[in-house]
Order: C-alpha cells, then structure tokens, then sequence
C-alpha cells in the first residue's frame, strides 16, 4: 500500500491536513500529481496490514508535513500582514502626503480643500477595511465596527489629518493609516465581527490649530471641551470657525456642536499612534514605544510698551525705552513652558512672571502677559499602557532584526489629541521612531518596516479583543 499526506484545499487551519492510504493498484499518474506538490509526502507501506514500526513512520511523515503546511499558512498570513501594514499603508501614507492646499509643499489645515479631499479619501479606506463611516459637525471623520457584544463600550483609535505648514507625511496620517489597516487585516482574516467591543477609528479634522490657534479643534470636541464662544474664533482672513463649517455644509451651531460629543459611558478608551517627534527610540535602536504621559503647556505672549523721550533731553534713568527692557528680557526667559508635574509648571510660570514684571518695573516701562495656550499633564492609563507594551513586544520580537531589551517607556513633550481625549477616557500612546528625531519638516519620516511595526502592534492589541482578553479591564 502507499500512503500519502493530502493537506485539506483552501484550509488556513494550522495543521488541517489528512492521511490517504491507498491500495497500490490505485497509485495512477493523476494521483501522483497531486501528491508531488509542494507540501505533499508520499509514502511507501509495505503492506496491508503494516507493522507498528511502519506505522510509526507513517505517524512522523505526517507530523513533519503538518509541519510544512503550518509553515505555508504562516509564510501565507505574514505575507498578507505586509501587504497591508507595511507596503499598502506606506502607499496610502504617501498618497495623503500630494493632497495640499499649498504648491510645493505640504499644509492641510482645518476644513480647507486639501483637508476635505484627504477626509474623502480616507473614507474610502475605511469602507475598503469594511467599517461604517460618517462625518460628525466639526468635520471628523469616523469608521466603526461594531461588536457581537452590543452593549460593550467602544475602543477608540484616532489622529489627526491636519499638517502645520511645510509639514512632514508621518505626522498624524501615520496614527490614522495604521489603524485602518490592522482592522482591514481582521476583516480579510474574517474576525473584524467578532471583536467583543465596538472599534472606531477617528481622523480629527484639527490638531495643530494653525488656522485658528486653537489646538485640538476635533478631539475637544469629542470629548466636550470645546465651548461654543470657540465656533466666533477668526482666521487670519476673517472668517470664523462657524462660518467655515457652514461653507462646507455643516450646521455650525451651539447645539451642533453638542451632537459631536461623546457620552463618557459609551467609550471604553482612546489609543493613537504617533511618530515620537524625538530622537530617544532611535537612540535606544527601538522600532516602538510606549507613552507614559505628555507634559503639560503654557504659553505666553509678553508685550512691553514704554514711550519716546527726546534724544540729549530725558536722562538716560528716566527714560522708558522699551527695547531696553526687552533686550534684558529676552536673554533670561522662554515662553513656551512643558512639564509632566502641573504644579511645578504652575510654579515656574509664576516665578517666570514675576522677574518679567520686575525687569519692566525698574525700566519704568509697561508690561502685559497673556496667557495664549494652558493644557493639564496627562499621564496615561497603566493598564493600557501594559496592554499596548505587550503587543509591541509580540511585535518586535517578530521583525526581521530581533530587539534586545524591553520595550522603552517615554514621556512625550509634544502635544497629541489624546490630552483632549483624556477628559472623556482613559488613554495610551504608542510612539513609532523617526529619523534624528526630526518632525513638522519635510524631513520627517519613519522606515518602511517601523510602519509595519506600529501597524503589526495594533493588530496584536486588536487581535486581544477579538478574543475577549480585555472586556473585564
């Protein structure tokens, strides 16, 4: 007799394979075909009623091929998971980066053209990974799937699709591509309907604020921070936010405003993944890290005004010059102030102050300190954070240049739309390496496999709620 391993067609079961056995006579040149494939073995049995050790043999065939078809359906699945984190996601990461309302180089900046164009675009993506879409009030763009568990809370995963001007590609696209992607990867993988809670991908329509000067326009408004006197904010053209939410069809009203907020019980959480904008995972030779907490800001515009006095005239202690001032200002101060401890920040902007008010009083010269921008530390939620810093050590350990060592921890100095986020949920971070640490340039950028990384990691965290891991945390 002859016995063959057949594995099963079309299975992506691990070791889903059988064992033929067949008389000698059955043994026809057809058959010999099918069995000389790749993953096929084939096997000579001495007789009918084989002998243990034959058997035996028989029984490490067949192990050493259900060997060689895991293996095939392994090569299968990493290589579908590069097709879409890496080489797909770069594609689409670069596509984002031609759509600018600027020649030469890139800006999107709130409800503009090119921020229309790009949220038209991303939409599609997300229908293509089989999320629901739709764009709430302030122009956010949402893709949803929901969940067998109907009244679970939903995960949510967000970015931003604003640039500053002459910006990089990476910066917020990176958060938004990745986490299209790995759900697309769950749908093609037939679990993006099982995951055991709701997961909404959102790209916030502003982050950086450079149209109106106000950071975070999409995100506080998610989570209820953002006050309607904001809807009257001007640009430098005159028109306010609610004049140009009404050009692009939107209601842009108080109670409009109120329809985009997001009841604190419905959310589960909010995770973002962002290119550090810093040089410590480079300098670590880390693909990933993960965010501890982002420092809180305070931003200052200081004006000092004194008056004229007549050349030979005024004595030199009696005059008000205001450069004067200023020039000693200027050498002793920064008015841009970050720190993780709010009291501390709290304490330096005060001491900060004061010497300003003194220095302006002993040049007899007036002195105003406008307080432009406050935001309060966040620091990020543990649990969370242990969740994504193992997925991103599953991740790492699977990348073609093995890292030593523990995923690093880190702070972040820059501000991201999850210290908006904060207010309505708990939060976490995952940081992806950039070259030199260089970010709002055109030299901004992250490798090709570092996206595959950052993609890779959302998909081992989303894979855990697919199974139900983290419904009781």
């Amino acid at each position: 007799m002859f016995l063959y391993h057949r594995p099963r067609p079309l299975s992506r079961t691990r070791g889903d394979c059988e064992l033929v056995l067949v008389e000698r006579s059955e043994v026809t040149p057809r058959l010999m075909a099918v069995v000389s494939g790749k993953h096929s073995l084939f096997y000579s049995v001495p007789a009918k009623n084989a002998s243990v050790p034959s058997l035996l043999i028989a029984l490490i065939l067949l192990l050493i091929a259900e060997g060689l078809e895991a293996e095939s359906v392994d090569d299968g699945r990493n290589q579908l998971f590069v097709g879409i984190l890496r080489d797909e996601a770069v594609e689409r990461i670069n596509q984002l980066a031609k759509i600018s309302d600027a020649d030469g180089y890139l800006e999107r900046t709130f409800l503009s053209p090119a921020s229309v164009k790009a949220a038209e675009l991303i939409i599609q993506w997300m229908q293509d990974a089989g999320l629901r879409t739709w764009v709430d009030q302030m122009g956010n763009v949402h893709g949803r799937s929901d969940a067998l568990n109907t009244t679970a809370e939903t995960l949510l995963i967000g970015s931003h699709l604003d640039t500053v001007v002459d910006a990089g590609k990476f910066d917020g696209s990176l958060g938004i591509i990745c986490a299209i992607s790995a759900l697309k990867v769950l749908k093609t993988n037939g679990k993006l309907h099982k995951l055991s809670r709701p997961v909404e991908v959102i790209a916030f329509s502003d982050e950086e604020g450079v149209r109106f000067q106000s950071t975070f326009l999409g995100s506080a408004a998610i989570a209820g921070q953002l006050p309607a006197s904001a809807l009257r904010t001007f640009d430098k053209n005159g028109a306010t936010i609610q004049d140009v939410l009404k050009e692009n069809s939107f209601e842009g009203s108080d109670a409009s405003l109120l329809q985009v907020k997001y009841d604190p019980e419905s959310v589960w959480g909010y995770i973002e993944v962002h290119i550090e904008q810093g040089p410590v995972l480079e300098s670590l030779g880390s693909p990933l890290g993960i965010v501890e907490g982002i420092a809180g800001q305070t931003r200052l515009k200081v004006k000092v005004s004194g008056s004229q006095g007549h050349a030979g005239t005024v004595p030199m202690l009696m005059r008000q010059d205001p450069m004067a001032a200023a020039a000693e200002l200027i050498v002793n101060f920064t008015v841009d102030i970050r720190a993780m401890d709010d009291d501390d920040r709290g304490a330096i902007v005060s001491e900060f102050s004061r010497q300003v008010y003194q220095i302006c009083d002993n040049r007899m010269v007036n002195c105003t300190i406008e307080h432009k921008h406050t935001a309060e530390a966040v620091h990020c939620d543990s649990e969370l954070s242990q969740q994504l810093k193992q997925a991103a050590h599953s991740t790492v350990e699977k990348m073609p240049r093995k890292i030593k060592g523990e995923v690093p921890m880190l702070m972040s100095g820059a501000g991201h739309d999850a210290m908006a986020m904060s207010h309505l949920t708990k939060v976490g971070m995952l940081f992806v390496r950039c070259r030199g640490g260089i970010s709002h340039s055109p030299d901004e950028y992250a490798s090709d496999n570092d996206v595959w990384a950052a993609g890779l990691a959302l998909l081992h965290f989303l894979d855990r709620h697919v199974s139900g891991d983290y419904m009781s945390s």
